[in-house]
């Protein structure tokens, strides 16, 4: 057996008392970190680019009124789409072949008319004796005040004159002991409302 000699037991005493307490400290804390510092900024990147729209294409335009109501269907009125004159010289001969209009009568009177699109087609209406070419049907059954005055001047008068009942009426009006009546339908309505028997289709020449 290996004795230690006297003078290093102290030696070794002290150096095993030394490992010990290294063995039993307390482990060192990581450092803490800064609350105050700053977030990494950021990168300045430019915005995305917004998607082009796609073009919008512009709708044709007409000059002749034949091409125009086959492409717009049915429309009272021309709109802007619609870029030849008032009345075109081709419509002003048509109403004179179908004998709307005189031949022989003034270019005023020739271009008194108004035109539409219906069903794709060219319709066109003479103002003539005051034809009421701009204005739709008027379908009302109930009598009116002048209608009722007109009857009282008038007891027994077979019929209220246009003047009266107005030149849209579908109706025949007339008189009875001096109160207005409702007579017989007159006239018929086309599907856009306006008096049918004023109307008539042109085709292209």
């Amino acid at each position: 057996m290996f004795i230690v000699p006297s003078h290093l037991r102290k030696t070794t005493l002290l150096f095993c008392s030394a490992l010990l307490l290294a063995a039993c400290a307390p482990a060192a804390m990581p450092a803490p970190i800064p609350t105050n510092t700053p977030a990494p900024a950021a990168t300045d990147m430019p915005p995305a680019p917004m998607p082009a729209l796609p073009a919008t294409a512009t709708p044709p335009s007409y000059s002749d009124p034949f091409a125009y109501c086959a492409a717009m269907g049915t429309i009272d009125t021309p709109n802007a789409r619609y870029t030849g004159d008032k009345l075109p010289d081709s419509l002003v001969q048509g109403m004179i072949k179908k004998n709307i209009v005189s031949a022989d009568a003034p270019p005023e009177f020739q271009h008194n008319a108004l035109w539409r699109c219906m069903n794709n087609n060219v319709w066109v209406c003479s103002f003539g004796a005051n034809l009421p070419c701009d204005e739709k049907a008027d379908t009302s059954s109930a009598t009116t005040a002048a209608m009722d005055d007109f009857c009282k001047a008038n007891p027994t008068a077979d019929g209220i004159p246009a003047a009266v009942t107005g030149h849209d009426t579908i109706y025949e009006w007339v008189c009875k002991d001096g109160k207005a009546q409702l007579g017989k339908q007159l006239l018929t309505v086309d599907p856009q409302g306006y008096i049918a028997e004023f109307w008539y289709e042109l085709s292209p020449q």
